[in-house]
Parts: C-alpha cells; sequence; structure tokens
C-alpha cells in the first residue's frame, strides 16, 4: 500500500497491515497520512484506519470539497471533504496556479487574507491559523500578502483587494454557520466573489497540485517574509472616510436623544461597528456584554444566525428594554449581514430582510433625489437584487424612473453585476439579498453588515424627527409602492441523494420533462427552471436569468399572481422556499390589500390563508417527495 517515496512520517509497516483491500481508499489514506502534519488532524485519519471504519474513511478521503458561494464551506475535520489546514493548503496552492495564468503582473499587485474568530479545539483548527496557512503558501512562492493582523468583518477583505489594487484575496470565514464548520471565500480583482468560469478553473488547478509544495506548512512566514504587509490601519480608516459619503445628515445624528442596542453574535463587529457609529456622528451603540467579544462556541444561542429572528435576540431585546433604546441591531459573526428590530409599544418587530430592503430602497433614492446634482439622470440611476428577493425595489424603480435589475441568488452575482454597471458610468444606490443581505454604495461589492447597520440608525434617528418609527415608515413605502407580502423559510436537509430527488420529481411530475400545473384550485402559469436553463414564460423557453447547473431553483409562478421559489443554499444544508403576492400602489391599506385581491383573484378565505399558497405547495412537495 505505502507507495515509494513516502514521507519518513509515514509508518508503512502500519499502513500495510491496515490495508483497506479497496486500492482508491489505500491510496487516499496513505496521500493524507503522507501530506497532512497537523496532529490531530492527522491523528483522526490513523485512528479511522486502525478501528478498521472502511466506510467512514471513504466519505472523508474519496471526494474533495468544492467551490460553492464563491468558496468552500464545510465542517472543520480530518479528509479532503472538510475544512482542515491541508485542504486549505491544496485550495491556496490551486488559486496560486491559476492566478499565475491569469496575471502577469501576480507578484507585484499582491493578495489580501483576512479572517473571523471560528475555531475548533479536536482539529486544532482556527480560522487564523487557517488563514496564516494561505498567506505562507503565496509568500512562500515570492507573492506579497496583505495578512490582516487581527480578525476583520469579511467586508474588509473586497474592500481592501479594490483599494490595494490586489489580484485576489481569500476571507477565512463560515459566516453565521454552525460552530463546527469553517469557509475559505474568495474574491476577484473586481472586489466581488468569484463565479464562473473562476471557480470552475480554479478547481482543476487545485487538483493538479494536491501535494504540499516546499514552505506551505511554514506558517511562521507571516511573521518573519518581508512580503507580509498588514493593511488593518490603512483599511479601517479607509473604509470608515469612504462610510461618510453615504452619510446625510451628521448633525442630526449627534444631537438625536435615540439609543440603539447592537450584538454581533460573539463574532468580529463589535469593535467595527462602535468606529461606524462614531464616523457618523452618533453616540456608540450600546453593546450586548455577553456577545460583543469573540466567541467560537457562540455560548448565548442555539444558532449564530440573526436571521432567524426573535428567538435568537433574546438578550439584546431584553438589554434594550432596560436600557429604553428603541432599535436592536445584529451583525451575524463575520458582520456582512444585519438584523433590525424595533420597539412598538411594549412589542418588539424584527423585520425581515425584504422589509429592510424596501427601508433601504426608499432611503437611498430620497438622498440621492435630495442631494444630486442638478443635471444628474434618474435614468443613469441602478438598483439590484436576486430573484428570490423581493420585488419591492422594482416597484420603486417603475415609480420612480430608475432602473431595477435582478440576479441568480448569491452576490457573487449583484456584485459583479454592479461592478459591470459602474465601469459603464452607472450609478448604483443600492442592492440585496432576502436574507439580510444589504449592499448601501458601492465602496464594498458584497453585503455589508456594518454599513447597513449605521445605515439604519441614521435613518431611524431622521424618521423620529417627524414622528415616524421604521415600522410606520415600511407602511408608508408600501402604500406609495405597493404592498408586498413575503414568505420564507427552509427546510433542513443533510443527504444530498434526497434533495436530488425532489428536484428531478419536480421536473419529471405527471412525466418525463414536465412540470406540475396545479397546486389545488390554483393553476400554475409559468415554470422557470434556472438549473436547466428552462423558463416557459420566454418564447424560445430558455431562461433569461444565467443557467446554474451546480445548484437547484425552480420558481412557479400562479395565475392569481403569486411567485414562489424552491432552491438549495449555497452554504448550508438547507432546501430554500420562497413566495411573494404583490399588490398595486393604490391600494392603500392592509385591509383594502386583502379585499381587494381576495375579490380580485377569487380567492377563497382570509389572506394569510391564501396569498401563500405557492408556500404551502412548496412545503407540501418537500414533505411528499421527501418521503417517496
Amino acid at each position: 500500500m505505502c507507495e515509494p517515496g513516502a514521507d519518513g512520517d509515514v509508518n508503512s509497516n502500519v499502513l500495510i497491515s491496515h490495508s483497506t483491500g479497496d486500492e482508491q481508499l489505500d491510496k487516499a489514506v496513505w496521500q493524507w497520512l503522507s501530506w497532512d502534519k497537523n496532529q490531530k488532524t492527522k491523528e483522526q485519519i490513523e485512528n479511522l484506519l486502525q478501528n478498521g471504519k472502511h466506510k467512514e474513511l471513504r466519505d472523508r478521503l474519496c471526494c474533495r470539497l468544492t467551490f460553492g458561494t464563491a468558496g468552500l464551506r464545510s465542517a472543520m475535520g480530518a479528509g479532503f471533504c472538510y475544512i482542515n489546514d491541508l485542504t486549505v493548503i491544496q485550495s491556496t496552492q490551486g488559486i496560486y496556479k491559476y492566478l499565475e495564468r491569469c496575471f502577469s503582473d501576480f507578484k507585484q499587485r499582491g493578495f489580501v487574507v483576512g479572517y473571523d474568530t471560528r475555531g475548533q479545539v479536536t482539529s486544532n483548527c482556527s480560522s487564523k491559523k487557517l488563514a496564516k496557512l494561505t498567506a505562507a503558501v503565496l509568500l512562500a512562492k515570492d507573492v506579497p500578502v496583505y495578512f490582516f493582523s487581527t480578525y476583520v468583518p469579511t467586508p474588509f477583505v473586497p474592500y481592501a483587494v479594490q483599494q490595494l489594487k490586489a489580484v485576489a484575496g481569500v476571507m477565512i470565514t463560515a459566516s453565521h454557520n454552525r460552530k463546527e464548520d469553517n469557509g475559505y471565500k474568495v474574491y476577484w480583482e473586481n472586489g466581488a466573489q468569484i463565479k464562473s468560469p473562476h471557480d470552475k478553473e480554479i478547481i482543476k488547478c487545485i487538483e493538479e497540485c494536491v501535494e504540499p509544495w516546499n514552505g506551505s506548512w511554514n506558517e511562521n512566514l507571516v511573521d518573519t517574509s518581508p512580503l507580509r504587509q498588514d493593511p488593518l490601519k490603512k483599511i479601517c480608516d479607509s473604509y470608515m472616510e469612504d462610510l461618510k459619503k453615504i452619510c446625510y445628515h451628521r448633525e442630526l445624528n449627534m444631537q438625536t436623544n435615540l439609543k440603539f442596542v447592537h450584538t454581533s453574535f460573539h463574532g468580529v463587529g463589535h469593535d467595527y461597528v462602535q468606529w461606524a457609529f462614531k464616523a457618523f456622528g452618533f453616540q456608540p451603540p450600546i453593546p450586548v456584554p455577553e456577545q460583543k467579544d469573540p466567541d467560537p462556541d457562540f455560548s448565548t444561542v442555539k444558532c449564530p444566525n440573526p436571521e432567524e429572528g426573535e428567538s435568537v435576540l433574546e438578550l439584546s431585546l431584553r438589554l434594550a428594554e432596560k436600557e429604553n433604546a428603541k432599535v436592536v441591531v445584529a451583525t451575524d459573526p463575520d458582520a456582512d449581514r444585519l438584523a433590525v428590530a424595533e420597539q412598538q409599544n411594549g412589542c418588539w418587530k424584527v423585520f425581515t430582510g425584504n422589509e429592510l430592503a424596501a427601508l433601504f430602497g426608499w432611503w437611498m433614492f430620497s438622498r440621492w433625489k435630495e442631494n444630486c446634482s442638478k443635471d444628474a439622470d434618474v435614468k443613469n440611476v441602478y438598483m439590484l437584487a436576486t430573484t428570490v428577493s423581493s420585488k419591492i425595489l422594482r416597484a420603486i424603480a417603475l415609480k420612480e424612473g430608475f432602473n431595477f435589475e435582478e440576479t441568480l441568488p448569491g452576490f457573487k452575482w449583484i456584485g459583479s453585476r454592479v461592478k459591470d454597471l459602474l465601469d459603464n458610468g452607472k450609478e448604483v444606490l443600492f442592492a440585496f439579498e432576502e436574507s439580510i443581505g444589504f449592499m448601501c454604495g458601492t465602496s464594498v461589492l458584497d453585503k455589508d453588515g456594518v454599513s447597513a447597520a449605521v445605515v439604519i440608525a441614521e435613518m431611524a434617528a431622521y424618521l423620529e424627527t417627524k414622528n415616524l418609527s421604521l415600522a410606520q415608515k415600511l407602511t408608508e413605502v408600501y402604500e406609495r409602492y405597493g404592498y408586498h407580502i413575503s414568505k420564507t423559510s427552509y427546510f433542513l436537509c443533510y443527504d444530498p441523494p434526497t434533495i436530488k430527488r425532489i428536484f428531478e420529481r419536480l421536473r419529471n411530475f405527471d412525466g418525463p420533462q414536465s412540470y406540475p400545473k396545479f397546486c389545488g384550485d390554483y393553476n400554475i402559469l409559468h415554470v422557470r427552471d434556472v438549473t436547466t436553463g428552462y423558463d416557459s414564460s420566454q418564447p424560445n423557453k430558455k431562461s433569461v436569468l444565467p443557467v446554474s447547473k451546480n445548484s437547484q431553483m425552480i420558481t412557479f409562478t400562479f395565475q392569481n399572481g403569486c411567485v414562489a421559489t424552491l432552491r438549495t443554499s449555497g452554504t448550508e444544508p438547507k432546501i430554500k422556499y420562497y413566495a411573494e403576492m404583490c399588490a398595486l400602489p393604490e391600494q392603500r391599506s392592509v385591509e383594502a390589500l386583502c379585499a381587494d385581491i381576495t375579490a380580485r383573484l377569487g380567492w377563497k378565505g382570509s389572506i394569510e390563508a391564501s396569498f401563500l399558497c405557492g408556500n404551502g405547495f412548496l412545503c407540501c412537495l418537500l414533505r411528499d417527495l421527501s418521503l417517496s
């Protein structure tokens, strides 16, 4: 079993005596034990081999991590399909090889590396260590590396890539995933997350150089190499200055009596949100003491995702009540997402991502309108959203005269499209995805919870001078542009074959290549399947959105106007579903909306029971198909 030239750390006799009888698996075991220098992950594989755990060995070693949403994300642990020292080294070697091919000035422009505060004692694996190994691979090849000396928000990496004119960057983070996970997020020279064809080409390059090079394990290069620079102060100072470009009421911010509570969910956000509030002239927000410092165990929340709503915001809401703070802002562990809650008559309203987008869209356009030059052309202005997000920005754009575009899910699509628009002289004010990801302005071509937090604070302070709450303003926005009622949720599914079976059943519902035509009493008018590139609403039956073969997403448009989408997450083991009903602007109240839609569309029962027919349809399909 032991191949010629094996590393001296590998005990040949042990490997031979514990042969699995599977040539492919034996080779994978030999490679791992030859290449891995992390004793804890190496011991995990050795123990599995000695205990005859061949199936688990095969699961860990005979498949490789693939690029999902702009990079890698998985549990931390031993094996080629997990995040660990070796797979990070292999990935970085592939990226080096690809960037060397793409950029003749790679070794002049350099590479950015950042990290969050995740870690796992059992595998001696932390974000900082993985970041050091990422840097080591490049420094050993004489590539200048901008390595942050401490943890930073994810948005700082794409921002730094652009500011420093680097060819690319990596952020070690798993964002709001469970504590066992970590990730490797890659940004291109344009400051946007990588997308096809770069991801596919990088995978090819990784597969061509899986054995660690000389120097790739030398994480001490971060401390000793003259090619390593720390961009922290320069980037932080520049980011805060650029943030002021979207600050419109600094004097009002300085005078407001409104109090804010901020929770950073045990992640990186505390210091950076404090500085952002200072840049806008605010008093610093009140931090949740139990959650302001980094904690890789996320010890006070059942899951570190503020998108889960009131159940995970408990500590911040109770602190806000104690401090008489009206607004709570919550950044996720890597500070690229933002949740917002507002106190109203003793109760709390936790805004959805779609509701916050309605407020941000109104705010960013109204500030632009008040501050633009006389010769500014509204037809040059853009806002964007992912296709599974609310169409409220489209409604605002239609009434106000600016442009709205939608993209495939994921900020890698938004960021790249925004960069294209900027390069063509367009002005982009705002972009979002419904999963509480917001881009205010264009300093960062990715979602950014730090800037979104301070913008919502300024909005709330401004509205208070008009005797309006955020919720009251949201009602005004809907009354002006039309109510947009939406529902989003998900099912956890850890079995990829089950997920594949569900979507294949939808594509072959009543026979080969046929989709469902009805949901109870409701007709399905159109089906769009971006996985296959099919769209029944188009004359040529081809999707306008790019084909995305590596993910699953099908959208059903009902005859009654409801739009429902079923898709897989690119970063978590989730099947997500979305449904939205849009009303016309002249409908001035929720009651009028319900009555009018019910009468106009012939629905039976209340709006709550009726408008989400698509939601119920998808839930039933998931339940039935997963059991079949």
